[in-house]
């Protein structure tokens, strides 16, 4: 196989949408940094959204980004969490993955926690090829060729080959 067509994990992303509750976000801050032992972030409202009592500024959220060899530990535990079992719809046409764990406790390792309760996250998990460098690089920046972007086939191999995992029967 050629070694430019080689895919890899670029990122890992976790999230936690709290809403208005700050309650909730500090125990979803107190999650990801025990899941992780990095310190997680706030995400921040952008649009005022009158129905939902949401304004600009206003923390929703949390979520942590991890890459490399951190990013492929955390993606082991979140696949198992599932069973190793993800349906089609969890890829995306891109080579994206995204998925959801309904319960914490579900993650090998992580014990029920009360002061944290019962909380769930958000899994996404961005592909690369070596070479997609190009489309975010300082000086001539250009567009990843169409035959070497990453497919949603692609993707299924690759958490098949790398991640056991298998695909949920459509129903």
């Amino acid at each position: 196989m050629n070694p430019m067509q080689a895919v890899k994990v670029e990122k890992v992303t976790l999230n936690i949408g709290t809403g208005k509750s700050q309650d909730q976000l500090e125990k979803g801050l107190k999650l990801l940094q025990i899941i992780t032992q990095k310190t997680p972030i706030k995400t921040i409202t952008q649009k005022r959204i009158a129905g939902w009592g949401l304004r600009p500024g206003l923390p929703i959220g949390c979520k942590i980004t991890l890459r490399k060899k951190v990013a492929e530990e955390v993606l082991k535990r979140m696949v198992e969490a599932k069973d190793f079992v993800l349906g089609e719809n969890n890829f995306d046409q891109n080579g994206s993955i995204s998925f959801g764990i309904s319960e914490y406790i579900d993650i090998p390792g992580l014990k029920y926690a009360p002061e944290i309760g019962t909380l769930g996250l958000q899994v996404c998990i961005t592909l690369q090829r070596p070479g997609y460098r190009i489309k975010n690089r300082k000086t001539q920046k250009k567009k990843v060729a169409q035959k070497h972007k990453i497919n949603k086939d692609d993707a299924i191999k690759f958490m098949k080959e790398n991640y056991k995992v298998t695909m949920e029967a459509e129903e």
